[in-house]
């Protein structure tokens, strides 16, 4: 019973964090809140779409692309945010 919740659990978790990140930006309309509520949601799709699936090891499925493309953005938008604050 307990492994039919949590993936969907997790799923949500990650879905919410999204929408978190996307009233920041809302309301601040700092890029990086935005790029962050993108990578939450990619991180949701993921999760759905692996428990669906019923993929063995998530690690070699094209699945893990989501999770990737995740990362990137939030690397890719911590360095923007970095660059920018130096810049002044």
């Amino acid at each position: 019973m307990i492994m039919s919740f949590l993936p969907g659990a997790i799923t949500m978790g990650f879905l919410i964090a999204g929408l978190f990140f996307l009233r920041f930006w809302k309301s601040t309309r700092d890029l990086l809140f935005l790029w962050f509520a993108a990578a939450f949601v990619l991180l949701g799709i993921g999760q759905a779409a692996l428990t669906f699936t019923h993929v063995p090891v998530e690690e070699r499925s094209p699945l893990y692309l989501f999770r990737l493309a995740a990362f990137l953005l939030i690397i890719i938008a911590i360095w923007r945010k970095n660059r920018r604050a130096r810049r002044g």
